[in-house]
């Protein structure tokens, strides 16, 4: 199977519902690998960066301090 070059993150806050509000992100392949052994995305100011594993399973790696991102869903983009 080939890794994707590109994922589509969506996060969700809020209420949980049809109230519950998303943002996307796009996050590309870097040339990283993350704590598991999984390629590393990042979005374009590198302020989001995600491990991502063959199977879908998104890992939020901080960039700084002070975070603490809850997991995004996770669509590969051709």
């Amino acid at each position: 199977m080939q890794t994707p070059d590109r994922y589509r993150l969506t996060f969700t806050h809020g209420p949980s519902g049809a109230d519950a509000a998303t943002d996307e992100v796009v996050v590309e392949r870097t040339t990283s690998l993350g704590p598991g052994g999984s390629p590393v995305y990042c979005d374009p100011t590198g302020i989001l960066r995600a491990e991502i594993s063959q199977a879908g399973e998104v890992r939020m790696l901080a960039s700084g301090g002070y975070q603490s991102p809850l997991p995004p869903s996770a669509e590969p983009l051709a």
